[in-house]
């Protein structure tokens, strides 16, 4: 490991130098008006590198030494150590909204014409900040505060006094100079939870999940929707606002008086994300970042070899938890509507969270087609035609069971699993097409409307039935979990109704589950079936109903409770379908009525945007928020990671990480959660001896396994187990690889603060031991220091790159 250093040390420390610079410094200047010309952009960037190779040479780190010096010294003096004084240290990227302090310092620069100027630039541990004015003495901006978005708050005497005594000045750095700005995040953070009871079920934290309580007070708010995004004013603030009927052609209210909005439109969105591709694109930044995850790797064998039996020993000394009594989360399967056994036993006691499983596929096959041969023995008179799919015979009345199964020439005893044809084969690999058609029974789309969707002739009766069985076996299981993901299409306004009315009537609810809501990016068919006119009409359908409910509870009593047990919305589609990078000129929805798809990364602005505003509206109600989780990175192109990596608090798939090693180390960094299924993989995409997640997950990227389409894809009742003891046999997993992977699942769920407490630490949320309990996990806290160290380490490097290069503007002028 030490040779390695030392062999990479000159291109590390000007890389770091580099990539610090543009994450900090040029992101602000593109976003906040601070614009350099072309020139000058160029001439900043060559002086980067070149002073960063520099550094190494020595004679150079005085300057920075007094810089990082007086930081720490003034840092104490306020009373804090410096992870104390600065929450963002532990995890800068990942939290905007945090504080910590800057170092403000002038620096000799060239302007437009050539000439000398002096810019000023302020480095902290998040990065570089460049400001076009400087600031005053009072430790608030004044020029540039608008451009860095609002007011900056005071600092402590203490701190102000060191920082003059060095001819420096601190400020706060302001939320919105990051790239995580666009991050929903709770008003109150889990450390302001803490003080919350655990919570050892799901219903001890949200009650009986079909329980009307009433709602307090209906509030005087209003909401519509402007250029696709909805905002919410408060009273009289939009007596002038135009009727509802109106939202084709606006006038918006000033946007200036509405009280919830996004916090950036879609201008500056497709702006961070443009140039977040640009800097992921830069040959030393790929270079640096595919070094530096190589050394993450190399890091995690070598602890393996001198700790895996220390771990081995630590886990043995854990009472009663193994693999199968610790917390699995699948939250990856999918229920399709509207439209196993066995494994190591060292591992048998943590808590499993399936994230990513489709509802309509959430039951093995032979499971199916069992259920199919009982209706068809018990109920076989019932009269079970598919709205709008089965033909009407001669009277007038829709077929019953048996006359479905007789005009297909199948009889009870001819059925079995080969005729049911469910299951995936060779013959889906790289089509797509072929796997939807897997969710038809037999081959027939009569018998997927009949047993597997909710909206049909029987309101779903049969899918109800299937989905309570299910919940038997998970709750037979005590440690298994799901997340199952049930589709709203937002073809029409009342599918939500439909939807909560399917869930509350047939009392869809246990403590092993929790719903997630997954948007189908199908406006392209919608458009050219005539259901809908344009996109904002597909995200009112969508989001209207969401807002009415959320102002009063009562215009939706059934979807008030089915939204108590939902926590986040996903967007699912083929992604390999080729399409067009979105840019800043992209018209609104409301002007989108081509006959074409829009862009993923289009559809996850309108939903991230939309969602911001209903959490924050939510929030104010007190009722639960929701997280976007989508698809990402399964194919298509990188576009796709960069959009989701600015917007959603984990992603299904990422398998095309392996692809870009800049984007694979800022998911690392951030510690965005990647919910990996290999075994679907395997059969659609990417053979499983050549999927990335060993890798991934050896270099500390925050991985779980999920099951996606057990229908299709798995052969037991438990499929989550079946998905663990496969990866544990071909990549020669620990039982200490296997439970770090499960408690990851529990911390990629939607499960209320309080379970996640109960299941994981009272202090889930912070990294390394402090956020384990080995009690709970089994996970050893040898393990969870090494994660927690190698984070660290990366982390300081960029911000040490960060302070060496503006440590050098401020010595030295640049020079072409």
């Amino acid at each position: 490991t030490l040779a390695l250093g030392i062999a990479l040390g000159t291109s590390v420390t000007a890389v770091a130098a580099y990539l610090g610079y543009k994450y900090g410094t040029q992101s602000l200047i593109e976003r906040h008006g601070g614009r350099l010309n072309a020139g000058r952009r160029k001439s900043a960037a060559r002086s980067a590198a070149r002073r960063g190779l520099e550094l190494n040479g020595g004679g150079s780190g005085d300057g920075m030494d007094m810089v990082e010096a007086a930081a720490a010294r003034a840092y104490y003096e306020a009373g804090a150590s410096l992870t104390e004084a600065s929450p963002a240290l532990a995890d800068p990227i990942r939290r905007p909204n945090s504080r910590p302090a800057m170092v403000i310092a002038p620096t000799p620069a060239l302007n437009a014409e050539g000439g000398d100027t002096t810019e000023y630039y302020a480095t902290d541990a998040d990065g570089m900040a460049h400001f076009p004015h400087p600031p005053t003495s009072s430790g608030l901006m004044s020029a540039s505060e608008a451009e860095l978005g609002g007011p900056l708050h005071g600092l402590a005497p203490g701190a102000q006094t060191h920082a003059h005594a060095h001819g420096l000045q601190y400020i706060p750095r302001p939320a919105n100079t990051c790239l995580r700005k666009w991050l929903f995040k709770p008003v109150l953070s889990p450390e302001q939870l803490s003080h919350l009871a655990e919570a050892k079920e799901l219903s001890d934290c949200i009650g009986d999940p079909f329980r009307w309580t009433p709602a307090p007070c209906k509030p005087d708010w209003h909401f519509r929707m402007v250029d696709g995004v909805y905002c919410v004013w408060d009273g009289a603030a939009t007596a002038a606002a135009p009727a509802p009927e109106a939202r084709g052609t606006p006038p918006p209210p000033d946007l200036q008086t509405a009280w919830l909005t996004p916090p950036g439109t879609a201008v500056d969105f497709f702006s961070d994300m443009h140039w977040l591709l640009r800097v992921s694109a830069l040959g030393n930044v790929r270079s640096f970042t595919h070094h530096r995850l190589l050394l993450l790797e190399q890091k995690f064998n070598l602890h393996v070899m001198l700790n895996s039996d220390k771990e081995f020993l630590a886990q043995k000394s854990a009472p009663h938890r193994d693999f199968y009594n610790v917390r699995k989360v699948c939250s990856w399967v999918e229920v399709v509507q509207g439209a196993g056994d066995g494994g190591p036993e060292i591992f048998c006691a943590a808590e499993l969270v399936d994230t990513h499983v489709h509802h309509s596929a959430c039951m093995h096959q032979k499971h199916l087609l069992r259920f199919m041969k009982s209706k068809l023995k018990k109920e076989p008179d019932e009269a079970s035609g598919g709205l709008g799919w089965d033909e009407e015979i001669g009277d007038g009345k829709y077929l019953t069971l048996r006359e479905v199964f007789e005009s297909l020439n199948l009889t009870p005893y001819d059925l079995n699993v080969d005729m049911l044809d469910v299951h995936a084969d060779k013959n889906i690999f790289q089509r797509f097409d072929r796997f939807n058609l897997k969710y038809n029974p037999f081959g027939q789309s009569r018998l997927r409307e009949i047993f597997i969707k909710q909206d049909n002739l029987l309101h779903g009766r049969f899918l109800a039935q299937l989905t309570k069985e299910v919940f038997v076996d998970l709750e037979a299981s005590k440690y298994q979990h799901t997340e199952y993901r049930i589709s709203v299409y937002g073809r029409k306004p009342n599918e939500w109704d439909t939807l909560a009315a399917w869930v509350v009537q047939n009392r869809l609810a246990s403590d092993n589950n929790m719903w997630l809501i997954q948007i189908p990016r199908l406006y392209n068919v919608y458009k050219e079936s005539g259901i809908i006119d344009n996109f904002e009409e597909l995200l009112v359908n969508i989001f209207e109903p969401l807002f009415e409910v959320t102002k009063d509870p009562e215009s939706h009593p059934q979807l008030h409770l089915f939204l108590k047990g939902v926590s986040g919305f996903d967007l699912v589609d083929d992604e390999s379908k080729p399409e067009r990078r979105p840019n800043k000129h992209m018209p609104s929805p409301a002007a989108w009525n081509t006959k074409y798809n829009p862009s993923f990364a289009y559809y996850v602005y309108y939903m991230y945007a939309n969602l911001f505003t209903l959490n924050k509206l939510r929030e104010a109600r007190g009722l639960n928020t929701f997280s976007l989780r989508p698809h990402s990175g399964e194919a298509g192109d990188v576009d796709h990671l960069a959009v989701t990596f600015m917007a959603a608090e984990n992603i299904a798939h990422g398998i095309n990480l392996r692809k870009s090693p800049s984007m694979q180390y800022l998911y690392y960094l951030a510690q965005v959660g990647l919910c990996m299924s290999p075994l679907s993989n395997n059969f659609i995409f990417l053979d499983y001896h050549r999927n990335p997640f060993p890798t991934f997950f050896a270099r500390g990227l925050s991985v779980s396994l999920s099951t996606d389409d057990p229908l299709q894809i798995h052969l037991t009742k438990e499929p989550l187990v079946e998905e663990y003891s496969v990866a544990a046999q071909v990549w020669k997993l620990s039982a200490t690889d296997l439970c770090e992977i499960a408690r990851n699942s529990v911390l990629h769920s939607g499960y209320p603060h309080q379970v996640k407490m109960h299941w994981v630490h009272t202090k889930y949320w912070k990294m390394g031991p402090e956020g384990n309990d080995i009690q709970k996990t089994n996970v050893p806290a040898l393990r969870m220091r090494f994660r927690k160290d190698c984070h660290t380490e990366e982390v300081t490097l960029l911000q040490s790159g960060a302070s060496a290069h503006a440590n050098r503007l401020r010595e030295r002028k640049p020079k072409d």
